[in-house]
């Protein structure tokens, strides 16, 4: 049966909640409603598209900014009224140019504190940001003009200041050059084209062996 078959649209008045979550970062993003017709666009168009009850009309998200959701996933919950979306957003999903609907903060105050993937994503994001920016702009920056040895060299020093940190004891210094290292280590994977969903995936192909 289609996932259209399988929802109780009679249960939702024929407008089924969609729960739109970061596929990478697994924050969650925005809350939308889609009827039939606009659960069959999605899927076919793979761009994310609702029903908008303000203007009663199918409504694909970012049709007007450019802020799209590439769908990646959709499921129904247990009780079949409830739909869980995972996208690739194309830049901010809120109107209010945040990431998330959910925090209407962010955008003017940086990375505020966030559950721990979502936090390394958005970090990851920014050190993206600085690969071309001028290099006296910031250490991130620096790194990247310095080139791929000096940041491996870096990458291999703070895995040595981790090791001897572990063998001290020393478990307040431990957490400071692990958090070195993975800061380190990102810029190392940014630089060769790179990211941590990369890693993840290859620890997840050996887990599910």
């Amino acid at each position: 049966m289609s996932l259209a078959a399988n929802i109780n649209w009679e249960k939702v008045d024929g407008l089924v909640p969609a729960i739109v979550q970061d596929n990478t970062s697994g924050q969650v993003l925005m809350l939308g409603y889609m009827n039939e017709a606009a659960l069959d666009k999605t899927l076919a168009s793979k761009k994310v598209t609702f029903w908008s009850r303000s203007k009663q009309r199918l409504w694909t998200k970012g049709e007007t900014s450019g802020n799209v959701l590439n769908l990646k996933s959709i499921k129904l919950d247990c009780d079949e009224d409830t739909l869980l979306v995972k996208v690739d957003p194309v830049g901010p999903t809120c109107h209010l140019n945040t990431t998330t609907c959910f925090d209407s903060n962010t955008a003017q105050e940086g990375l505020v504190e966030q559950p721990a993937l979502v936090f390394l994503h958005q970090l990851e994001q920014l050190l993206a940001e600085r690969k071309d920016a001028d290099p006296t702009s910031s250490y991130t920056a620096s790194l990247y003009a310095r080139g791929t040895k000096r940041i491996s060299q870096k990458v291999g020093e703070e895995g040595v200041e981790v090791a001897l940190a572990a063998t001290s004891g020393d478990k307040k210094e431990l957490i400071c050059e692990s958090a070195d290292l993975l800061y380190h280590l990102i810029v190392l994977l940014q630089d060769q084209g790179l990211s941590l969903s990369d890693v993840t995936a290859k620890l997840q192909e050996r887990h599910n062996k």
